[in-house]
């Protein structure tokens, strides 16, 4: 390592602590196999001063699904051949069944299932067992779109994957990791973290922030294949080491979980066996993140440069933003400043998607670009010189015949539909989701409108409602189960010819168009 990648390396450990900061964490770095940064800080319990560093064990979260594929892969090379276990676990699906590619990558159109549990009324701290995921998949009719055809992210698309995979081996998942891969690395103390309540080396993640103080986030979900993974720091430089080896192999397994993948339409796809592909810094990655309430981490390889960078940190700061910051540092490259501002577009306001039917939101963000409401979280976009504005992975462009959005990653574009007017108060009442069990109840408490789910899983809190435009609400669901919720849900209210609210529909980016009928009124709280 040269005395100059030495000093960039010395600031950025420095820095990484400081701007992201939090109870501990840890950091590694490797190019060309050599590991360059190996660094752990502060406490992995502050409570019991338990130490963070290279061997603390970290929920590493949806970087759990790449070894999902890994040992699907190794096991079954042609995956097809579990088509008929799919279908099996989706007795009530009345369209065509996902394939278990279409779950491998993203594309199966099902519902995120922790998202449907928000529906089903489940508190953000509840407990959310085998028995909860088997009913809510099982309990499948529809899908949000045709598998293959676009890219949406499910959690339980893993989880259906483990579960296959222990049903025809007979071995339990965790010992199906510790044989397939675990062993064969090296990575020595890694396991399936199932439980999400307690680490077993005393390890705590956290909620809350420097400013207003950290606690102890209470999780509650059991887990396997799409989020179960614990490991160290060390685990994952194991990891990383073996991908470094075996980068010119193409019968790799980190080789084949790096394959191109495609929609069923032949476009390209920026998702597939676990992995983000994406360009970070101007380079060619393939990477993932994970994250609870209290955990988040990041990892990503960059093949051209053969550098890997891992991130791992017990509270919430934004790990995928560290990860870039170590990329340029080993690169010796600054980070593109934030675009200038200039004047706002004419086109801000309330939208409609219309295929998945949910809200669109474009504001001016604070300092500059644009703050663009349809996914969580909220997306920047940079405003460009030809009036269009983009961000990582959306673009917005005005045409004649109005404003497109274009999400390429979900293999999506859409000429966005106006929302314009007043929103009326009459919509409060009772409704009800044949398919999920579940009702929505929406109350007018003082003259403003609160909402509220119930169903199998309890009753959620009441949340003060955002009016769109005419008929169209948002609510929002800040917390969940799973770390990244809902956001806000998207109320779409329909009324019969009489002009009275008949039904709503609701939905959010992981679970859309779910049909409501009003069952009665509800006039306050």
């Amino acid at each position: 390592m040269t005395q100059t990648l030495s000093g960039r390396l010395d600031r950025v450990l420095h820095n990484v602590p400081r701007a992201y900061p939090g109870p501990g964490g840890a950091i590694a770095v490797l190019r060309e196999g050599e590991v360059l940064v190996r660094h752990a800080w502060g406490w992995a319990n502050a409570e019991r001063r338990i130490a963070f560093t290279p061997r603390t064990l970290f929920r590493m979260c949806s970087i759990t699904k790449q070894f999902t594929c890994g040992v699907l892969l190794d096991l079954f090379p042609d995956p097809s051949v579990l088509d008929s276990d799919v279908r099996r676990h989706l007795p009530r699906l009345e369209q065509s069944a996902p394939s278990t590619l279409h779950l491998c990558h993203n594309q199966s159109g099902l519902r995120d299932y922790w998202a449907v549990a928000m529906l089903q009324g489940a508190p953000a701290e509840s407990a959310f067992g085998d028995s909860d995921a088997v009913r809510i998949i099982a309990g499948t009719q529809t899908v949000q779109f045709t598998p293959g055809s676009r890219y949406a992210y499910a959690n339980q698309n893993f989880r259906i994957l483990s579960d296959i995979l222990q049903e025809c081996t007979g071995c339990c998942f965790a010992e199906l990791l510790r044989a397939g891969i675990f062993d064969r690395l090296g990575m020595d103390t890694a396991f399936l973290a199932a439980d999400t309540r307690a680490m077993p080396d005393g390890t705590e993640g956290y909620e809350g922030t420097y400013e207003g103080g950290f606690r102890a986030a209470e999780n509650r979900i059991l887990w396997t294949g799409d989020a179960g993974l614990g490991a160290s720091l060390d685990d994952m430089i194991a990891w990383e080491r073996h991908i470094d080896a075996t980068r010119d192999d193409p019968d790799a397994l980190y080789s084949r979980l790096c394959a191109p993948v495609q929609f069923d339409d032949g476009n390209q796809a920026a998702y597939g066996f676990g992995l983000g592909r994406r360009n970070v810094l101007g380079r060619a990655v393939n990477a993932h993140g994970g994250a609870l309430r209290g955990w988040r981490s990041h990892r990503m390889f960059v093949p051209s440069e053969r550098i890997s960078v891992i991130v791992m940190f017990n509270h919430l700061s934004a790990a995928h933003e560290a990860a870039t910051d170590l990329l340029a540092a080993v690169l010796g490259e600054e980070r593109p400043p934030p675009a200038a501002a200039g004047p706002d577009p004419h086109w801000l306001g309330g939208y409609v998607e219309p295929e998945t039917g949910l809200a669109v939101r474009i504001d001016v963000m604070p300092g500059a670009g644009l703050r663009l409401r349809y996914n969580h979280p909220a997306e920047h976009l940079d405003l460009q010189p030809d009036g269009s504005a983009r961000g990582d992975s959306v673009s917005l462009r005005p045409e004649d015949d109005g404003l497109r959005m274009d999400r390429p990653d979900e293999n999506q574009s859409s000429r966005l539909r106006p929302c314009r007017g007043t929103a009326a108060l009459d919509v409060a009442g009772r409704y009800r989701c044949d398919e999920l069990e579940s009702e929505l109840t929406i109350a007018d408490a003082g003259g403003l409108l609160y909402g509220g789910c119930s169903g199998p899983l309890g009753q959620g809190r009441m949340e003060l409602l955002e009016a769109v435009g005419p008929d169209l609400w948002t609510m929002p669901c800040p917390r969940a189960l799973d770390h990244t919720p809902p956001g806000d849900w998207t109320l779409a209210f329909q009324r019969d010819g009489t002009g009275t609210v008949s039904k709503v529909e609701v939905g959010c980016l992981l679970a859309r168009r779910l049909p409501y009928q009003r069952l009665g009124s509800s006039a306050g709280a």
